[in-house]
């Protein structure tokens, strides 16, 4: 793990999760004394003669020192050795798949997975020669028989998944992958540092959509790599610096491609992971309640959330994570109630993405899975999503009452 101010080297206990949020990586800056990382709005560096850098930095595709601050920050509360920032949390997949795939594997895939990422992985790497298979990840004996020894290079898990909720256990994915000389990489943006520590459960890399609940807010956009301590390329594979190192390989391929974090939207996501523990805990809170009250209604036919004993992963996901989160899913039982209950919303926005501190609605099958229509990855037709946000609750379950109704009447 990156070392810093909190990192007594001492008896004393480390410091809570909150409190690296906000510490971590962001030492008072050494010259002002200001309390908040400032944006280093700069493109290139003054060299010391030639080859004499300060600090590393030379120019900021390759390094920036507000970058470098969100980097130590996420990799210290992910409890990763390094950690990368970019452009978006699709450029951070890229990155990773052209990191350690090579023409020729195999990679296994959720069968409920985010859209974007198996748009990414079918149909950009798999021209490229990269083969996957879709597999329900929360049935582990499905998953064995979905991995080719010697040419599965990578396991792809989210839990919970996007938009079914499905949860996975990370621990024993973990061996499975290593078994065969794979890698583990977990999608832990629902979920967040906050609720879920995959590396601690034995993943390889985790990902992240900052864009989401790291940054909170709905004004960046963002992804992140984070690297567990030690993590080697997929068995065979050498490095393009000439080592076997994970994260020698995703620096090298940050570098090279260049789809970095700007210095403002690094500064941006860095002031929302400081806040990410007191907001998720309100996300949880609500969506507890909304799922409940969905729950109880009539007009909703089935109700998606961990939180709930009736979801079939809601043991494992109280082992795993530390709450539950705040994305719920339901269904209204036709494609028309569920698009009448999405047009009715006042509180909740009509929107795509999720994790902001505000309330979204929406249809996956005709918003963010629309990539996936006609594949193994369809989602229902009647499934709505919501990102529960941190308004008072009482109002947004006044708001989806009045919305089912008018979906009632669809």
């Amino acid at each position: 793990m990156t070392t810093n101010h909190l990192d007594q080297g001492d008896d004393r206990p480390p410091a809570g999760f909150a409190t690296r949020a906000i510490h971590a990586g962001q030492e008072p800056d050494p010259t002002t004394g200001a309390v908040v990382p400032p944006i280093y709005q700069v493109s290139t560096y003054k060299q010391d003669g030639v080859g004499g850098l300060r600090g590393g930095y030379e120019y900021s595709r390759s390094a920036n020192p507000t970058r470098t601050a969100l980097e130590r920050a996420l990799a210290d509360v992910e409890g990763g050795a390094a950690g990368f920032a970019f452009a978006s949390g699709l450029a951070a997949e890229d990155t990773l798949l052209r990191a350690v795939l090579r023409p020729g594997d195999h990679v296994v895939v959720p069968d409920d997975a985010y859209g974007g990422t198996y748009r990414l992985i079918a149909r950009v790497f798999g021209p490229w020669g990269i083969e996957h298979t879709p597999v329900d990840l929360t049935d582990t004996t499905a998953v064995a028989a979905a991995v080719q020894p010697g040419r599965t290079k990578l396991v792809w898990v989210e839990t919970p998944t996007n938009p079914l909720l499905n949860v996975a256990d990370i621990g024993a994915l973990a061996a499975l992958a290593r078994g065969v000389g794979a890698l583990l990489a977990v999608d832990n943006t629902f979920a967040t540092p906050y609720l879920q520590q995959p590396l601690a459960l034995g993943a390889d890399v985790v990902v992240h959509s900052t864009t989401k609940y790291i940054g909170g807010h709905s004004d960046v956009v963002g992804g992140a790599l984070v690297v567990a301590d030690g993590a080697q390329l997929p068995v065979g594979l050498d490095g393009p610096t000439g080592t076997t190192h994970l994260a020698d390989a995703i620096g090298f391929h940050q570098n090279a491609s260049g789809a970095v974090a700007g210095p403002f939207d690094a500064w941006l996501t860095l002031r929302g992971l400081r806040t990410l523990a007191v907001r998720m805990d309100r996300h949880t809170a609500n969506a507890q309640r909304v799922a409940e009250f969905l729950d109880a209604h009539d007009a909703v036919t089935s109700v998606i959330y961990p939180g709930l004993p009736s979801h079939p992963g809601h043991e494992l996901a109280a082992r795993q994570m530390r709450g539950f989160g705040g994305m719920v899913s339901f269904r209204t039982g036709s494609e028309a109630s569920a698009l009448a209950v999405c047009a009715a919303t006042e509180v909740f926005t009509l929107a795509e993405s999720l994790g902001g501190v505000e309330s979204l609605v929406e249809h996956p099958g005709r918003m963010t899975h629309g990539s996936v229509a006609g594949t193994a990855l369809e989602v229902p037709d009647d499934l709505v999503r919501l990102s529960v946000g941190i308004e008072d609750v009482d109002d947004l379950v006044a708001d989806l009452d009045r919305a089912l109704a008018a979906g009632r009447d669809a």
